[in-house]
């Protein structure tokens, strides 16, 4: 018979090491608050509730928030598409009459917005598929991938909206039909507004940085149709530069919404997390009774969901029972004091006796490898 055994928690753990704990489920039942407030953490009618509410840690009893999260993503997504793919249209069928070569730019831009729905909605389905002994973390990674595709589909927008641009200066022709590229222009921006607040929006509720780059994206589009309404009235006056000249500036406004995108998307891709969540974290594994210190304690994103690594300082001299009940206390209280946590490995390490050696002691030749 093995010694290694599993609890209906979802975790495991081996008997050489009891002071290790992870749940590999995700905390999906909903709660009124979102972590242990610091004027009163721990209330006796608090718990108490807290005890009789019927809840559920178990995956099976519960709507996985992950694909929850995942299923918004994509009916934002969807919406999105339509609504840029039907702005997109008019706004092709006005620059064939008109040969703006500004609101060209906005067409393009506003198509290939429109485009980036499909590496987010394929990261979106790849990323409700479960764990393999491969993907041991599972796909939600590919967020991160599908925000690096978003990144140079706007990079490559921006060129092509600067190519137009120096062309048509280069080779200056007459601008047609201006009161339809003003009306195209309005269209544009309102579209593009309304795709980038839904964006935003459900992207910071459910934690994908991807998505909140795609919204990004497509609020410079909206600023850049204004651009198209200022280039039609330099044009109506009969300044023939106006268009390309606005051209130009829609280019610079892409660029500065690239370089913002590339940083949300690189700051993710690199694991970086807001330290305000650690502070909350480490603050709420305080309040935890037998937690007598927090140490190392590292936050990873894993697409729009976050897994937490931690090791707790308990006293030396309790049972192992007692170090994995405490350890569980830890993680029940990250993950409701962290938003989208799902997972958090919790490691119990004793109190430092006098004159006892440090219990990692055989590990720190391994630090540097």
């Amino acid at each position: 018979m093995s010694d290694e055994h599993t609890h209906g928690h979802g975790h495991r753990h081996e008997p050489d090491s009891p002071q290790a704990h992870s749940h590999t489920h995700d905390h999906g039942h909903p709660h009124p608050h979102a972590g242990p407030r610091p004027d009163r953490p721990h209330r006796p009618w608090h718990r108490l509730r807290h005890l009789l509410t019927p809840h559920s840690h178990e995956t099976g009893d519960k709507l996985d928030p992950a694909l929850e999260s995942s299923a918004r993503g994509m009916r934002a997504l969807w919406v999105s598409l339509i609504v840029l793919g039907a702005t997109a249209a008019a706004q092709a069928v006005v620059v064939v009459l008109s040969g703006s070569v500004a609101l060209l730019g906005d067409t393009v831009h506003n198509a290939a917005d429109a485009l980036t729905a499909v590496p987010l909605g394929i990261a979106f389905v790849l990323g409700r598929r479960a764990a393999t002994r491969r993907f041991t973390y599972g796909y939600g990674r590919a967020e991160d991938l599908a925000g690096i595709v978003i990144v140079l589909t706007i990079a490559a927008s921006a060129a092509f909206a600067a190519w137009t641009a120096v062309d048509r200066l280069l080779n200056p022709r007459p601008l047609h039909h201006i009161p339809v590229v003003a009306v195209a222009a309005v269209i544009g921006f309102l579209g593009n507004e309304w795709v980038a607040r839904h964006r935003i929006r459900v992207g910071r509720e459910i934690g994908s940085a991807a998505l909140v780059a795609d919204g990004l994206h497509a609020r410079t589009d909206g600023f850049t149709s204004l651009a198209v309404l200022v280039g039609a009235g330099g044009a109506a006056l009969g300044w023939q530069l106006a268009d390309p000249l606005v051209g130009l500036a829609i280019t610079a406004a892409i660029l500065l919404v690239l370089r913002d995108a590339a940083r949300e998307v690189f700051r993710r891709v690199m694991d970086a997390v807001d330290p305000a969540m650690i502070d909350r974290a480490e603050e709420a594994l305080r309040e935890v009774p037998g937690v007598r210190g927090v140490g190392e304690l590292r936050l990873r994103w894993i697409g729009h969901r976050l897994r937490a690594e931690v090791a707790v300082v308990v006293d030396g001299e309790v049972s192992v029972r007692r170090a994995h009940d405490i350890a569980v206390e830890a993680e029940h209280a990250l993950l409701h004091a962290v938003p989208r946590l799902t997972a958090a490995l919790v490691h119990a390490d004793p109190a430092p006796a006098p004159g006892e050696s440090d219990p990692h002691l055989t590990l720190a030749h391994h630090a540097g490898a």
